[in-house]
């Protein structure tokens, strides 16, 4: 769908959904921005980054008297990264009036919410949700994404494991969510086609389970040279460790759900060596060292996962909105597709499906206990 046709679909939507829809700005004594994630539970330290950024970015335009004269106001719902959960969350921000969304964190909560505010004609922005289909499937014509997807996650991933480490031999295995499943796919699909090595082992595992030893020896078995997963760091933090008390030396390859320092902390010394992939560092950007200098100050330790990513949603909507001159979703989508604006990845727009340019992945791998980017 080109970006006319998609703008003409909002646009009905909007007129089609107008019991629903949110008021415009001068209806409104606040412009109030939904923010949801996982703020509890285990995938908490994926989430809570994000509402801090947004609590970051609303505290300088209210400072500056706002959004065209409006304060924003932000609605903060926990979805514990669960699609079950992720429909309430919804159900309540449109609710409550919600201008515009900042979340769903995990793919499988995003497409679980989004049917929701697509017929309430509320546009959603994700820091982190990587899923291909949320944005490439046109389902969705209101939602938009800070981050790169899967695909391009996993061409990284494959690329790296092939050509950078020379493996010939590949596990691909999953926790059978939308996000870690459709990871794996295209990570076999990329190996595949490559020519130059085999998948020797392809299969999902139960996320939450205590032992994964049954999946640790069929990777022995298979002989396999690396493993790549999809999926997220607790049932990372189990695969690996138990991959290593069993003297393993299988390279173990994951993505943006394992790059984060929960699981180093939960793997301990078997996390040195994982290889994880991740956004690009960004530290030289002077927004990603303003916010993330503003974050030390207010908050006394380091950002976590996704911060730079939700900063740049936060900064892209709160940008959108006021050129817009109005919470109109049309009108903000429009600001969006064709207006650049700065963010800890450079000046960024969003293409036809959503998806913001120039946003893209790197490899990660833990040495001495820390992430550092792989050169």
């Amino acid at each position: 769908m080109n970006l006319s046709a998609k703008l003409t679909v909002f646009f009905a939507a909007a007129i089609l959904a107008l019991t629903m829809a949110i008021p415009a700005m001068a209806g409104n004594d606040t412009i109030k921005i939904g923010v949801a994630g996982a703020h509890s539970g285990d995938l908490a330290s994926y989430g809570l980054p994000t509402v801090k950024a947004a609590e970051l970015v609303a505290a300088d335009i209210n400072a500056a008297g706002g959004i065209n004269g409006k304060k924003v106001e932000l609605l903060v719902e926990d979805d514990v990264c669960k699609p079950e959960v992720a429909t309430n969350t919804a159900t309540k921000l449109v609710s409550e009036g919600v201008n515009v969304v900042i979340g769903h964190i995990c793919s499988g909560a995003t497409k679980a919410a989004l049917p929701i505010y697509r017929d309430a004609n509320v546009i959603v922005m994700s820091p982190s949700a990587t899923n291909p289909a949320l944005t490439q499937s046109g389902d969705y014509p209101n939602f938009y994404r800070t981050i790169a997807s899967d695909d391009a996650q996993a061409r990284t991933e494959v690329d790296f494991a092939i050509n950078g480490l020379g493996a010939k031999k590949i596990a691909v295995i999953h926790d059978k969510g939308d996000y870690g499943k459709g990871l794996a796919e295209f990570a076999r699909k990329f190996i595949d086609e490559s020519g130059k090595a085999k998948v020797v082992l392809f299969e999902g595992i139960t996320p939450g389970a205590v032992d994964y030893s049954a999946i640790v020896q069929k990777i022995k078995r298979s002989g396999a040279d690396a493993v790549i997963f999809g999926g997220y760091h607790p049932e990372a933090s189990k695969i690996v460790t138990q991959m290593r008390k069993k003297r393993m030396k299988t390279v173990f390859i994951s993505d943006d759900g394992v790059k984060d320092d929960t699981f180093i902390k939960v793997a301990g010394k078997y996390a040195e060596g994982v290889y994880a992939t991740g956004p690009a560092d960004v530290t030289a950007n002077p927004v990603t060292r303003e916010y993330r200098e503003k974050y030390k100050k207010a908050y006394g330790d380091e950002p976590g996962a996704f911060f730079d990513n939700a900063v740049a949603a936060a900064l892209a909507l709160t940008n959108a909105i006021a050129k817009a001159g109005s919470t109109d979703p049309a009108a903000i989508a429009r600001v969006l597709h064709t207006e650049d604006v700065a963010t800890p990845f450079g000046m960024i727009h969003f293409d036809e499906h959503g998806d913001a340019t120039g946003v893209g992945f790197t490899m990660y791998v833990v040495k001495d206990g820390k992430y550092v980017q792989v050169r």
